[in-house]
């Protein structure tokens, strides 16, 4: 088989690289390839199929009439087990080969496993595709009891969950608070506390060191020697790039497949875009992005740069975005958690409320807060543009969600 352009992924990244393919070259063959056998669908509505808000088959990004009417060949159920930049040529795992002109891999991630003992010889559920979620939620209404190993967002959203299907649940966390990517302690401590509110017990800071099948249950034991016992283990330890295919093909990849600023490999004729992609931080460094708008933006330079257009904009550096809802709570953290020499912190919080704003040299490099609302988007954008908040600083401070839509008011006129 053969494609002009060949996509592989199915997801936001590999979607908008379709589409800025299509508007430069509506002529030229274009495949998307992915191992799912669903159509395209947002991991991020997982927690929503999980809950039952979302139906598997109600939450698409691309139906069949849209490929048939953008002439994209769609193919499902097909896993890339290697690939040859020296042949232009890609091998399934059936064996079929594909050859392409120009490829972009945005093949996203799969969950990482915790080394825990005997973790591989019990049942236990991980929450990445359509497939697990459904599976999960048919656990989830056959159990009494759950273990959730890891409190990171994909953890907490089925924590949640498991509880409102009165499910008494354990989270189990490595670090000593939950979110603590996003957030720092005083934020962590009010989600927390909403969480054991609500009948889930919270236990930071402890490694999960083994675990065992004791009849239909699973028996979790902690480094303190303490163990938990439960009808259901789901494992949220992060995720990380579904790279391995790659192996010998002179791609360049660390944590991620490293990317320019156009979102190409150091192999000519290869993008990478997405959760796979490991690009230019906005402060520095490369990271691996893994947020919706990140995947979006980087797609749509790939696609643009394999149709030969100049004039897309260059990658301008990742800068991370999260909204959590949670049990009628909002959270949000845009930006950096982190701050050091030179930043200027301004922090609050009272009961169930909390603030967190970062700024460095009169621009804004992080935010969070916890039912004070904010513009998720409006404090990207201004961290992305570095603008200057020095003459309304006061201002801000006092009202970053005035502020800042007056603010993006100016700038996007």
């Amino acid at each position: 088989m053969q494609s002009k352009y060949l996509i592989v992924g199915s997801s936001h990244a590999a979607l908008e690289a379709a589409t800025a393919i299509r508007l430069i070259d509506g002529d030229g063959a274009l495949t998307l390839l992915t191992r799912d056998r669903r159509l395209p669908y947002s991991p991020t509505i997982l927690p929503y199929v999980v809950s039952g808000r979302s139906q598997p088959d109600e939450v698409t990004l691309r139906d069949q009439a849209y490929f048939r009417g953008n002439a994209i060949e769609f193919v499902s159920g097909a896993t890339v087990a290697s690939v040859d930049p020296t042949q232009s040529s890609l091998r399934l795992a059936s064996g079929e080969t594909w050859q392409y002109d120009r490829l972009l891999i945005a093949t996203g991630a799969a969950p990482m496993l915790p080394p825990v003992a005997g973790l591989t010889e019990v049942p236990f559920h991980v929450l990445r595709s359509m497939d697990d979620a459904i599976e999960l939620r048919q656990a989830i209404g056959q159990a009494e009891s759950a273990i959730v190993l890891g409190a990171g967002l994909i953890g907490m959203h089925a924590a949640e969950n498991m509880a409102k299907a009165k499910v008494a649940v354990t989270v189990v966390e490595l670090q000593a608070h939950a979110l603590s990517t996003y957030f720092q302690p005083k934020a962590s401590a009010i989600i927390e506390r909403i969480f054991a509110r609500n009948g889930i017990r919270m236990l930071m800071g402890q490694t999960l060191t083994s675990v065992t099948r004791q009849g239909k249950s699973c028996i979790a034991t902690l480094a303190d020697g303490a163990t938990i016992a439960a009808d259901l283990l789901l494992v949220c330890t992060g995720v990380k790039p579904n790279i391995g295919f790659l192996n010998g093909t002179g791609i360049e990849v660390d944590s991620g497949i490293l990317v320019d600023d156009r979102m190409r490999t150091n192999v000519p004729n290869i993008w990478a875009a997405g959760d796979v992609a490991q690009a230019r931080g906005l402060w520095g460094g490369t990271v691996v992005n893994g947020i919706l708008p990140n995947a979006a933006e980087q797609g749509r330079i790939a696609g643009l740069g394999m149709a030969d257009d100049a004039g897309g904009k260059p990658f301008p550096g990742a800068v991370p975005l999260n909204t959590y809802s949670f049990f009628g709570q909002q959270a949000v953290s845009v930006g950096r958690a982190d701050a050091g020499d030179g930043f200027e912190i301004e922090e609050s919080s009272s009961e169930g409320v909390y603030r967190r704003i970062v700024l460095k040299d009169g621009q804004l490099v992080g935010i969070a807060t916890i039912n004070d609302f904010v513009d998720a988007g409006i404090m990207w954008q201004l961290i992305r543009r570095r603008i200057d908040l020095s003459s309304v600083k006061s201002e801000f401070l006092a009202d970053p969600k005035l502020t800042g839509r007056q603010l993006m008011s100016q700038i996007w006129r």
